[in-house]
Order: structure tokens, then C-alpha cells, then sequence
């Protein structure tokens, strides 16, 4: 690989992901937590370009006064940028509802059972899908029996039925795991990928080995809302 192609390749990547990373696109990607590393990696490989090419100039111009005039310039391989500027105009989405259909059936909670602590008190209780789908599988006392739930999520819908799902990440969507919940009662109407509140009671005892732990959910009212800054849970 000639060094002009390797120069290229170091600021597109590195200025890709200082993109990423102050636009706040960084978060369809990886944890919150991961972003001082991003940018120091994309200052880095900015400034080890900026450093080669530096490099390669002064040589040049020692070589044309060699040479007595004669340049052996490299410039059009330069022009490989215009192209590949491209890229930083696309974002791509999150990831959404055909990674909850392709993924196996198999509730990723099951892997990892945490101390589940008190219910916080009020008539309606904000959860994150990762804890109430972990209470409905572990949590053989009931708590949540009878007790109005907000869930944010979006909407998909597979084998008949239709779903609140939300993906959990340990470290970046490369590890993305789904998490779902199955809608009755007042289904909502919406569009798949749609994201919504979702205001209801679970199905006692409706996670089960049979049905891969995903629980049922009475929905009593639907809100939509915008994609979160943050789709992922951690």
C-alpha cells in the first residue's frame, strides 16, 4: 500500500470517528463510557497523518531539488478523498427490529441473574426493559404483579404477535442482545420500529422456558415517542 493510501486511510478513519463521537452518533455504536476513548483514537489517527504527510512533503521537495526540477508528483492519489468523503454523510440507524426477529428466542437475562432490589413507590413505575424482562424471569415472588409499568421501547412484530423490544449492549452493537416483550390488551396500531411508551400491567407468570422467557404485557395506553439519545441499554 503506497504511503499517500495509508495517509488517506488514517484521516478518514480517524476523522470518522471524531464525527461520531461529537455528534453523539457514537452511541449506536458503543457505551456512553467508551467515548473519551473514541475521540483520543481519532486524534491519534489524525495526527500520525497529518505527521506523515508532513514528512513526505519535505522529502519531495528535497527530491525535485535533486533531481534539478524534475518532480515525481502523487497528487491524483489525493483525489481518492472526494469519494470517500461520502462516507461521513451517511449514518446509519440503530439497530432495530430485524435483529429482535433474527436473534434466537433465548432471553439473554437467564445468563445473568442480578440482585433485583425494592420497587421504587407510584402509581405508574418507569423500568428499563432489561430489568422488568429480568424480574418477570427471576423474580418468583411477584412484585410487579399487578403494578402499572412504563416501558420505552420499539415496536416489532413477529409470529403473530406484537412486541415492545429494546437491544442491550455489555460493550457495542457488535454484542447487541434483544430484549421483548409481548403486547396485549389495547395493541397498538403503529408502524414496526416506531418508538413508544407503553403504560401497563404484566402477565403473571407469563415468562416461561416455553415461550424463551419473553413475558406478556397488558397495555393499557401507547405514547409515541423519538428514538432515545441512547437506543441501547446497557
Amino acid at each position: 500500500m503506497r504511503r499517500e493510501t495509508q495517509n488517506i486511510l488514517l484521516i478518514l478513519l480517524g476523522g470518522a470517528l471524531l464525527k461520531i463521537s461529537f455528534s453523539g452518533l457514537y452511541l449506536r455504536y458503543v457505551q456512553k463510557g467508551l467515548l473519551p476513548l473514541l475521540i483520543a483514537a481519532g486524534v491519534i489517527m489524525v495526527g500520525l497523518a497529518v505527521f506523515a504527510i508532513v514528512q513526505d512533503v519535505r522529502r519531495g521537495k528535497a527530491a525535485a531539488e535533486d533531481d534539478h526540477g524534475h518532480s515525481h508528483s502523487s497528487r491524483s492519489t489525493w483525489l481518492m478523498l472526494l469519494p470517500v468523503l461520502a462516507v461521513f454523510l451517511i449514518s446509519p440507524p440503530a439497530l432495530g427490529g430485524d435483529v429482535v426477529s433474527s436473534a434466537a428466542d433465548t432471553n439473554q437475562t437467564q445468563r445473568s441473574r442480578n440482585l433485583l432490589g425494592d420497587l421504587p413507590s407510584g402509581e405508574v413505575i418507569p423500568l428499563s426493559m432489561t430489568e422488568f424482562v429480568t424480574r418477570t424471569a427471576w423474580d418468583e415472588s411477584g412484585t410487579l404483579d399487578g403494578r402499572r409499568v412504563k416501558l420505552t421501547g420499539f415496536l416489532t412484530r413477529a409470529d403473530g404477535g406484537t412486541f415492545v423490544a429494546r437491544l442491550a449492549i455489555s460493550c457495542c452493537a457488535a454484542d447487541a442482545r434483544p430484549l421483548k416483550v409481548r403486547l396485549t390488551g389495547d395493541v397498538p396500531s403503529l408502524p414496526d420500529e416506531q418508538w413508544v411508551e407503553v403504560t401497563g400491567k404484566v402477565v403473571p407468570k407469563s415468562a416461561n422456558e416455553k415461550n424463551s422467557w419473553v413475558p406478556s404485557f397488558t397495555v393499557e395506553s401507547t405514547t409515541s415517542v423519538a428514538q432515545p439519545v441512547e437506543p441501547y441499554e446497557s
